[in-house]
């Protein structure tokens, strides 16, 4: 059975090693547009179901699971994209600074046969009051040009925080690992076994 990981990021390639099973990456084939009126939680759980089909339509005929993710951020009613730019990332943190974000990340796993399984991942951060300079520090050492929220939580972004409220952690980094392994074991695949086969 193979794994593809429907994703060119290098956070979600990092987190799938994790699990210790073989997998490949690829570009998933999706326009990423926002539907009108399409809530947050809707839209990561569309993306990633996207994403999934978008790599597993590929495969016809050729076992394998392929894995879609995608996360939105929003501060209240703002949605948070990648900033590009230290001015942009800047901008954000300060707009952040005190306040509650909110991630739901959306993972789904696709069969080369048409079947799904999925999962939507909620995530809370609450954001320490920021300086400026603060601010100004952090984008320049952990450069987290290419993360919503402008944010690394798994380096020095961790600093920012006053807390992190969610069922699974790694939801935060893109790829929501304790769901996934579940949704993986839905699809028959025995990760510790898996794993263990690929050591031996």
């Amino acid at each position: 059975m193979e794994i593809v990981l429907a994703s060119t990021s290098p956070y979600r390639r990092h987190l799938m090693r994790r699990l210790g099973l073989p997998f490949q990456c690829v570009a998933p084939e999706v326009d990423e547009y926002v539907e009108a009126g399409e809530g947050p939680e809707r839209r990561a759980t569309r993306l990633a179901r996207l994403k999934a089909q978008s790599a597993a339509s590929a495969r016809l005929g050729s076992p394998s699971l392929c894995i879609g993710a995608d996360q939105v951020a929003c501060l209240g009613d703002r949605l948070l994209r990648k900033p590009g730019t230290d001015k942009r990332a800047a901008e954000q943190l300060t707009a952040a600074s005190g306040n509650l974000l909110k991630f739901w990340t959306g993972v789904c796993v696709a069969s080369d046969s048409g079947a799904l399984w999925s999962r939507l991942v909620a995530c809370e951060v609450q954001m320490r009051e920021l300086s400026s300079a603060e601010i100004e520090h952090y984008v320049a050492i952990d450069r987290p040009l290419d993360c919503a929220g402008s944010f690394k939580w798994e380096a020095l972004g961790i600093s920012l925080f006053e807390f992190v409220r969610s069922p699974d952690p790694t939801a935060l980094e893109g790829l929501p690992l304790i769901a996934l392994c579940d949704l993986l074991r839905q699809a028959g695949i025995s990760l510790p076994s898996a794993a263990q086969a690929r050591q031996d």
